[in-house]
């Protein structure tokens, strides 16, 4: 093959590659982007998990109350005055429970109360008891100041009165009467919680008091007296009120609520 002729068959591939080339990359599939690298997932923080409910420890229902069976309903809360009423008459009579009860706002004054037993003071101005007739008697001079044996006298009206009382008819009718107590303990801050374990606790925490022998000793350091220990200072509303009333009293007093509260609670476990 002559010169011409490898010139002529060099120029025909040079223009089929060109021509090929040109429809090559005006029909080629378009090219996938290059992978880029994905961030890391960011973690999405957890909410906390809400606290869980507090168990109830002592159940109402629980109760052995079975005379509480009562099929009439019970007055809104702010109308239950005259139920609340009714019922303590039928366990104190009419004459005591107007010589010893404050009976209006009654729920909210027995709740308010047993919340505070275990604290540092009690609301007087919402205590379902009327104030101890007599003065608060004090003995020795300064510097030997001692609760007065006679202020106990103060107290055994009262005292002979919760002693008295049924424990099974007023365990039935804390039990009919309990959704108002719960309501109020609710409405007064305590949304969720249970008003007969506060209740159970309170009772402990009186029953569990020391027991001082003899006279209790005072100072007066301005108007008001106190407590000479500072251990028996420190010591709860509830607790206090059981020293004023003195020895016999105190122990009469125990052991009705410890009565009250097995009826409520059973037994403690020792």
């Amino acid at each position: 093959m002559n010169r011409s002729i490898w010139l002529w068959v060099l120029g025909v591939a040079v223009v089929l590659g060109i021509v090929g080339g040109n429809w090559y990359w005006r029909n080629r599939p378009p090219a996938e982007p290059p992978a880029l690298a994905r961030p890391a997932p960011v973690p999405v923080p957890q909410a906390p998990a809400p606290p869980p409910e507090p168990a109830i420890a002592h159940p109402v229902e629980r109760i052995d109350a079975a005379s509480a069976v009562d099929a009439r309903p019970l007055p809104p809360l702010a109308e239950s005055d005259g139920v609340i009423t009714d019922a303590l008459v039928a366990l104190l009579t009419q004459p005591r429970v107007q010589q010893f009860l404050n009976v209006q706002d009654i729920v909210r004054r027995i709740v308010v109360t047993v919340d505070n037993l275990p604290r540092e003071k009690l609301p007087q101005q919402l205590s379902p008891v009327k104030r101890t007739p007599g003065a608060f008697q004090v003995a020795g001079k300064e510097g030997g100041l001692a609760i007065a044996p006679g202020n106990a006298a103060r107290y055994r009206p009262m005292v002979a009165v919760l002693e008295s009382i049924d424990t099974k008819q007023l365990v039935s009718a804390y039990v009919r009467l309990y959704p108002l107590f719960q309501q109020m303990y609710e409405e007064l801050g305590y949304p969720g919680r249970y008003f007969n374990d506060r209740l159970v606790a309170a009772l402990d925490h009186v029953i569990a008091a020391p027991e001082p022998v003899g006279p209790v000793p005072l100072a007066q350091p301005k108007v008001f007296y106190l407590y000479a220990d500072p251990e028996l200072e420190a010591s709860s509303a509830g607790r206090k009120l059981l020293m004023r009333m003195g020895e016999d009293n105190a122990r009469r007093v125990k052991a009705k609520l410890t009565e009250i509260r097995n009826a409520i609670a059973g037994p403690r476990a020792r």
